[in-house]
């Protein structure tokens, strides 16, 4: 999705427990709740309000989502792994409440990374509250579904070529529309 995740030789799914209708509003097969690669960015953006364990983080992202989507072990563990091979994020010491567990913390890499992939993070979390309010039942109303709808077709049937500058255009267009819904 962002050209900085593009090669991140990461899962990033974020695949997990949901509870309910899926993104949508609509019964069945339920839609990824995380793109490729955002749930790395996740977990980076959350390791930069304060440094969590595993545990912390998927109960972080569980409440993130309203207590509808809690990722699996299966996607934040061996995410977390990742990371901190690439030197994003590194153990800090063992909680402070004795149970034993890491509790992880960004490097200046980490840091470095955040920053120069600001629009990344910010289009993540933005994304995470919008799919936190549509998977917590707040069902979206049949006009707006069509209106996506709208929006999906213009993007599959865009004319021509995607250059770099009319992909930012877009990108900046869709994103502050994210921004002005979320903030309603």
């Amino acid at each position: 999705m962002f050209a900085s995740n593009q090669g991140c030789g990461c899962n990033g799914s974020g695949m997990g427990r949901r509870r309910g209708m899926g993104m949508g509003g609509r019964r069945g097969r339920g839609n990824r709740v995380f793109a490729h690669g955002d749930l790395r960015i996740a977990l980076l953006a959350l390791l930069a309000e304060q440094p969590r364990h595993g545990y912390e983080l998927i109960r972080t992202i569980e409440e993130r989502f309203a207590g509808s989507y809690t990722p699996s072990p299966g996607a934040v563990y061996p995410t977390l792994t990742l990371l901190e091979e690439q030197g994003l994020i590194q153990p800090k010491a063992l909680d402070p409440a004795g149970d034993g567990k890491r509790r992880f913390e960004l490097t200046q890499a980490g840091m470095a990374f955040l920053q120069a992939n600001s629009a990344s993070v910010e289009g993540v979390m933005t994304r995470m509250e919008l799919a936190g309010r549509a998977l917590s039942g707040q069902m979206t109303p049949e006009n707006v579904q069509q209106a996506m709808q709208t929006l999906r077709q213009a993007l599959v049937l865009h004319p021509g070529s995607w250059s770099e500058s009319e992909s930012q255009r877009v990108q900046n267009i869709i994103e502050q529309a994210a921004r002005q819904i979320a903030a309603s």
